[in-house]
């Protein structure tokens, strides 16, 4: 095949995928990205919020509002088949986790534990996938009561549990935290732990590929006015941290309820201040080679976009970059959802696929979009490598 045929098969991809994605309602031209970079629909899958990837080309979708789990399956042109129905029926089942074979579910007080999920599949339609609940004690107040859930670098699985208000002060060891299970072989869910405090309502992190240091995204308490707080992008290098809630807000805005009772220093500031109210949600690290390597452990926010300012921000998918384990920039990666004051879809969570392309779920439009690149193109030179942190002398 010439490079000239190859090009124009290439070309004639974008078209047709642009086309499809026209005709179902999608108005994709209308999102920026930089040179080299496009986007095109990956599947239809209603109120898509976290993706988790499976290990035979599955990527599972929960949902908030829809109460279902989706299996997107794809094949090896990660062309996407439609869509297979895993669960339905649940509480707000927002997060997924894969490990070992097994699909994980959060239904705000419950974890559902989905064995042999890839087997199971097999039999879907005719027969829908069976789940054990691994643990159900978790508060069962549905403010902030969906969960983004992820498995760390230590083998236990991450579970946010968000504060039951917009600004209270709630029981520490309940609400307001990121915690971790064990849920190894010989482990049941029982082992819980506290991990990091302070947390108002975390829905997305990651670990540094090359620290294994935990990275999350947390959003700002309402009624403050259109630009205070902000939400925050935090790093938790160890457990047993506090990241402010109630008491203070980006580092240095005392709240005004409750920041009499403590000070801002008695805290751990944000990486990175994000936007007032952007509703911060999934990031993940890029940890693929698709991408100019300029982008190599770099962070991408999916950014669900405000409801409680008088201006709308947000509606996008954010990048922070990192140098020497710091965050030095805060800038657009992709936007375009948010056209003249109104939304036509809203991000929700990125996945790195194993080509290296992205994946962004949009529960509004109800869509997932798959961002690559084209290697021939030129990508913006300024942008450096993130580096593990030196060692001290």
């Amino acid at each position: 095949m010439t490079r000239t045929f190859a090009a124009r098969i290439t070309l004639l991809a974008a078209l047709l995928a642009a086309c499809v994605a026209h005709a179902q309602g999608l108005p994709l031209d209308t999102i920026s990205l930089p040179p080299g970079f496009r986007i095109e629909l990956f599947a239809r899958v209603p109120n898509a919020r976290a993706m988790a990837l499976g290990s035979d080309n599955t990527v599972y979708v929960g949902s908030r509002g829809a109460g279902k789990v989706h299996a997107v399956r794809f094949d090896a042109g990660y062309r996407a088949v439609q869509p297979l129905l895993v669960a339905d029926g649940l509480q707000m089942p927002a997060g997924v986790a894969y490990r070992d074979g097994a699909l994980y579910v959060s239904a705000v007080d419950r974890i559902l534990r989905f064995d042999d999920i890839e087997k199971q599949l097999s039999r879907v339609p005719r027969e829908r996938p069976k789940a054990t609940v691994m643990r159900d004690t978790f508060p069962s107040e549905t403010h902030h009561g969906w969960k983004f859930i992820a498995f760390g670098p230590d083998g236990k699985l991450y579970v946010p549990v968000g504060a039951p208000c917009n600004i209270c002060e709630p029981d520490p060891d309940r609400y307001a935290n990121i915690q971790r299970i064990d849920v190894g072989k010989s482990a049941d869910g029982s082992a819980l732990e506290v991990f990091a405090r302070g947390v108002r309502n975390s829905v997305g992190f990651d670990w540094h590929p090359l620290t294994k240091e935990l990275w999350f995204t947390d959003n700002g308490r309402d009624w403050l006015g259109d630009d205070m707080p902000p939400d925050e992008l935090n790093h938790a290098p160890r457990a047993g941290m506090h990241f402010g809630y109630p008491y203070c807000h980006g580092g240095t805005l005392a709240d005004s309820e409750f920041g009499n009772k403590r000070s801002c220093s008695d805290f751990t500031p944000p990486a990175q201040n994000l936007g007032p109210h952007v509703a911060a949600l999934g990031m993940r690290f890029y940890t693929g080679t698709m991408f100019p390597p300029e982008f190599r452990n770099q962070i991408f926010i999916a950014e669900h976009g405000s409801w409680n300012r008088s201006t709308k921000i947000g509606y996008r998918v954010a990048l922070v970059r990192l140098q020497e384990g710091k965050a030095v920039s805060y800038t657009p990666f992709a936007e375009g959802w948010l056209q003249d004051g109104r939304a036509w879809g809203r991000p929700a969570d990125v996945l790195v696929l194993r080509d290296g392309s992205l994946l962004v779920s949009d529960d509004h439009a109800g869509a997932i979009y798959r961002i690559t690149y084209d290697q021939r193109k030129s990508a913006p030179k300024e942008m450096a490598l993130d580096h593990p942190p030196k060692a001290k002398p």
